[in-house]
């Protein structure tokens, strides 16, 4: 049979609703995605010549920590606080606006095709966090000094913070110096409202809400407050009876669900609404050290150590390799390794991998290197 025929075969089957056929086409689809990927080019984040950093550790060579992709651009970050953009072969930019900044994280703003980072800097000994907007455009066309400023009214020291929210758009920030949570609309920065810290130790954020976890009490329970993201309005309003001799694991929102672990005892989650408990294992679950939140899917996704959702092994050869799994069923559908001699042009930067992203709109893979090398991988 011919591969054309054997595709459209595949796409027959599909229509028509065969459970194991459409599975089976999926991850042939996710194969043939990931097939064939090569590196195409090697990007470079450190200048020792640039003018603009100043601080002799911004000029130190270092290891790429985070990487974002707007369109036909990346921005890779290393350790050190240097932020530079590439665009096709050659990089365009560095973020850095003045000689003293150190940037610690960045932000791709699909709703107003902007670049944010969040910096420190030495002039009040890096103690607190300032963010900038700068337009996609102005970085294109070489104008990303001509950013602005965004939050100044927010006193962002430790242990105030600014968390960046896709799924509602919206940007939650905390003042410790007003002691208040303060809720923006992503599109203009405008503040929406804000939270007073009332005996808030924590905040979670959902489709639609933000949860608001309240200091635990001396009888044994946990204060509750769910509010809608777009105003403020307290939707609910509970307290959620805890094991008084046992600490809390987590407290977490899920859509309409609560997630309660704690120590040694059972995964609670429980409906907000109906007040319904289902119980997991002890033995099931076991407490992460990190969640992601998969809400088109209706699912969360845990890590520990070197395992995805609990029963998924990541593999480790010696060699390096990276692995993209299916998030239902954990399974490896692709797998980009570096040769077994490491003869390969690439089989270094496997083995040096510091930080991954994908970029679904270009089908590229940007891998960052402990060199401060960001390598774009492609069909």
């Amino acid at each position: 049979m011919s591969s054309s025929s054997s595709m459209s075969s595949r796409l027959f089957k599909r229509e028509l609703g065969d459970g194991g056929s459409c599975s089976t086409f999926k991850r042939h689809c996710a194969r043939q995605r990931f097939s064939n990927f090569d590196q195409q080019r090697v990007h470079d984040t450190h200048d020792p010549d640039v003018a603009n950093l100043k601080l002799s550790f911004l000029r130190r060579r270092s290891k790429v920590v985070e990487i974002v992709a707007a369109g036909d651009i990346a921005f890779a970050l290393t350790l050190s606080g240097v932020c530079a953009a590439f665009s096709g072969s050659k990089r365009i930019a560095f973020l850095n606006s003045s000689p003293d900044e150190v940037i610690r994280s960045l932000y791709f703003n699909k709703a107003n095709d902007s670049l944010v980072t969040v910096s420190v800097y030495r002039a009040d000994n890096f103690s607190s966090l300032r963010c900038r907007s700068t337009p996609i455009n102005y970085i294109r066309r070489g104008r990303a000094a001509d950013g602005f400023p965004i939050f100044e009214s927010e006193s962002l020291k430790w242990p105030g913070f600014v968390e960046f929210d896709d799924v509602n758009s919206k940007v939650l920030t905390y003042s410790a110096e007003s002691k208040a949570y303060r809720v923006w609309e992503m599109t203009n920065y405008e503040p929406l409202f804000s939270v007073p810290d009332d005996g808030v130790t924590e905040i979670k954020i959902s489709p639609g809400i933000l949860l608001l976890i309240h200091q635990r009490h001396t009888t044994g329970y946990v204060p509750l407050r769910i509010l809608s993201i777009d105003n403020g309005t307290v939707l609910k309003q509970f307290n959620h009876l805890l094991i008084r001799t046992k600490k809390v694991d987590f407290i977490e929102q899920f859509n309409e669900k609560l997630l309660v672990k704690q120590e040694g005892e059972n995964l609670n989650i429980v409906d907000v609404h109906s007040g319904s408990v289902i119980s997991v294992s002890r033995t099931e679950f076991v407490t992460p050290s990190a969640f992601i939140f998969l809400y088109e899917n209706h699912l969360f996704l845990t890590f520990r150590g070197r395992q995805a959702r609990e029963r998924q092994p990541l593999s480790a050869p010696t060699t390096g390799a990276i692995h993209v799994s299916h998030i239902r069923t954990g399974r490896c559908v692709a797998r980009l390794a570096s040769c077994a001699d490491g003869g390969c042009a690439h089989a270094h930067v496997l083995r040096d991998v510091s930080a991954l992203y994908f970029s679904e709109e270009r089908n590229e893979l940007y891998v960052g290197d402990r060199n401060g090398l960001l390598h774009v991988y492609s069909q």
